[in-house]
């Protein structure tokens, strides 16, 4: 999404885009920086459950095939084992997952051949994408050359107002297949009019014949803040989830955290109409494992205030593999096509 926007009372008052040159691998000190690996948990921990390797500034501000390439807001791992970006201006880009480089560009629609505002991505056992778009909010299924195939049905509260008592743009953020493929869970970004307690509803839904998908469980997460929004959530092999939460203050910067969450246990709430704090009802429990603030610079620089110049506005997120007990997660900013904001791509390692 287009990110919201907090000013803190607290604190004080604080380019073009070209055509991608990057060769194959980091383009160069200032674009693409590597861990010593023989140092990771001392000199690049975030925290003691996430590490980080290298960040990428190799796509930022460039094209490819005629479009810009940025606007990132979800990753997949697609069969092939490339990396689909999806950008919310409606393109879905094949990545090379070892050097970024696009190979492909496949636009998107909706019915009437009008943009997305596409913000979350899953990647069926097919093949097919499941893509969401905030605008409505809509889940469609598009074939890899970008044809609708499918439409889910959302439920009538998380429609944006009038239709809901959802916000524009504050709706269907993340996206994810639970481990077996039977489950689909979609995040919204901000919670809907009426669930004062701050909390934001996700949603899912099952598997049907076809390979068609039905409204499901619903589940209620609490963000730390009121002005931190769940842009991104990715299954893990056992149900729990990686949950991204994601903020901004003008003059300040970036707020990212990283949480581990679990709903396995907690309370359906598709059935209460308003989530005001009350007894009884059972947020997804959730953990820190770690504030990318706190991560080491890396040699980063940042085009605006930021707490760490290695933020920005990170927005997707997607699990690439295990290695030695720890996943690899990638990282994604979303750049808004804004010169004081960067496409940095961010390679991380995570215990759970």
């Amino acid at each position: 999404m287009r990110l919201r926007t907090v000013l803190a009372t607290t604190t004080a008052g604080l380019a073009a885009a070209t055509c991608l040159t990057a060769a194959a691998g980091p383009a160069n000190a200032s674009n693409s920086v590597t861990a010593n690996a023989g140092n990771t948990r001392t000199t690049n921990a975030c925290s003691p459950s996430v590490s980080i390797d290298r960040f990428s500034d190799a796509l930022d501000k460039t094209t490819y095939d005629g479009t810009f390439v940025g606007n990132f807001s979800a990753l997949a791992v697609d069969k092939d084992g490339s990396i689909a970006a999806l950008e919310d201006r409606s393109s879905l880009f094949d990545l090379n997952a070892k050097t970024l480089q696009p190979k492909r560009v496949v636009p998107l629609a909706d019915e009437n051949g009008a943009a997305l505002d596409s913000e979350g991505l899953a990647i069926d056992r097919d093949g097919t994408r499941l893509i969401t778009s905030e605008t409505e909010p809509s889940i469609r299924r598009y074939s890899a050359d970008g044809k609708i195939l499918d439409r889910l049905p959302v439920p009538s509260s998380l429609l944006v107002a009038p239709a809901g008592r959802a916000v524009s743009n504050q709706t269907f953020e993340g996206l994810t297949l639970l481990p077996g493929g039977h489950t689909l869970l979609a995040s919204m970004e901000y919670p809907i009019a009426g669930d004062t307690s701050g909390a934001v509803r996700f949603q899912t839904w099952t598997r049907t014949k076809g390979d068609h998908f039905k409204l499901a469980a619903q589940y209620a997460y609490k963000p730390d803040a009121s002005f931190l929004g769940v842009p991104e959530v990715q299954a893990l092999p056992d149900g729990r989830l990686l949950v991204l939460e994601r903020g901004f203050t003008s003059g300040v910067g970036n707020t990212v955290r990283l949480y581990l969450a679990d709903p396995r246990h907690a309370t359906n709430t598709s059935k209460i109409d308003t989530l005001t704090g009350q007894p009884g009802v059972h947020l997804i429990k959730k953990t820190l494992l770690a504030d990318i603030a706190d991560c080491p610079t890396l040699g980063a620089t940042a085009k605006q205030p930021q707490p760490n110049p290695l933020l920005d506005n990170i927005e997707g997120m997607v699990i690439t593999g295990k290695e030695k007990g720890a996943y690899k997660v990638l990282l994604v900013s979303d750049d808004n096509q804004n010169a004081v904001q960067t496409t940095r791509f961010y390679y991380l390692r995570v215990r759970v």
